[in-house]
């Protein structure tokens, strides 16, 4: 192991690490176009830099590779805390989206290429608005222990339910039992709860995350979901508000004669980090 760890170390020792954050989602990006990181040390690097306390710590880490698409900047794979792929994440895309242009390897906009299919990102300062992938696979009024639940795909699968006062949601607890069962096996779901501000008209969500395993901050493919399942149902308009736990708002546009969705908030650019071994232990 020892020596594993050493000739992993002796990859990335002179690269760089780039910390960003969006909406209370913070992620550590290493871009690896060279391909000299391996799929297996990535979920690694993820599983040790993510960490709290001991580490960087993050959500997620992501590697940015060049695509096999030839209308693809570049592509990327992301890892979720835990060291699992994840096919999206929404504020991960608008945290790339930033570095790429504050690095100047692409000029926005642009398309990177993910498990989820083709983002398009565009840039203005420190705000990123993405495009996800079409929202698909769209169920409604699904029971569960008297809950009524919502399915759509945004990118990846979440789950939506309202509750009427979500300050005093049981995220963790119904989250973990709806993330895991059996009626989204095999790959599980994300959940997000939303209350909606009618007075001021906006959404107010609290998201429990797979991969994550615990509520986050925020979730971008979950603010779109939410915003997604409370347009159809026609309690919001196409273009929505949606306060996450992190204090941030995120804007949602929805274009439903296109099957389109859109995700825009600020970022935050943390810092560019040399890693030294410890970080690995």
């Amino acid at each position: 192991m020892e020596e594993t760890l050493e000739n992993l170390f002796q990859k990335i020792v002179n690269r760089s690490f780039y910390k960003l954050s969006a909406s209370g989602n913070d992620f550590i990006v290493l871009l690896n176009f060279d391909n000299l990181i391996t799929y297996e040390e990535a979920k690694f690097l993820a599983q040790k830099l993510c960490r709290s306390k001991f580490s960087l710590s993050a959500d997620g880490f992501i590697l940015l590779e060049t695509s096999s698409d030839p209308l693809a900047s570049f592509s990327w794979k992301f890892f979720n805390s835990d060291g699992s792929e994840a096919e999206m994440c929404g504020n991960g895309a608008r945290c790339v989206a930033r570095l790429i242009e504050e690095l100047g390897l692409f000029k926005s906009p642009f398309y990177f290429q993910t498990k989820a299919g083709l983002i398009y990102a565009e840039v203005k300062e420190k705000r990123a608005k993405v495009k996800l992938t079409n929202p698909k696979e769209f169920k409604k009024d699904l029971l569960l222990n008297n809950h009524i639940l919502y399915y759509i795909n945004t990118g990846v699968p979440h789950v939506v339910i309202f509750w009427e006062n979500i300050d005093s949601a049981p995220v963790e607890k119904l989250g973990s039992k709806i993330r895991y069962h059996e009626m989204f096996k095999p790959d599980g779901t994300n959940v997000n709860f939303v209350e909606i501000i009618e007075k001021e008209k906006f959404l107010k969500i609290r998201t429990y995350e797979r991969g994550v395993e615990g509520e986050t901050l925020a979730c971008g493919t979950g603010a779109a979901a939410s915003a997604y399942v409370a347009y159809k149902l026609g309690l919001v308009g196409n273009k929505i508000n949606v306060l996450t736990k992190g204090g941030e708002i995120l804007t949602i546009y929805i274009d439903d004669s296109k099957n389109e969705i859109y995700l825009e908030g600020n970022t935050l650019f943390i810092g560019e980090i040399k890693l030294k071994k410890d970080a690995l232990l």
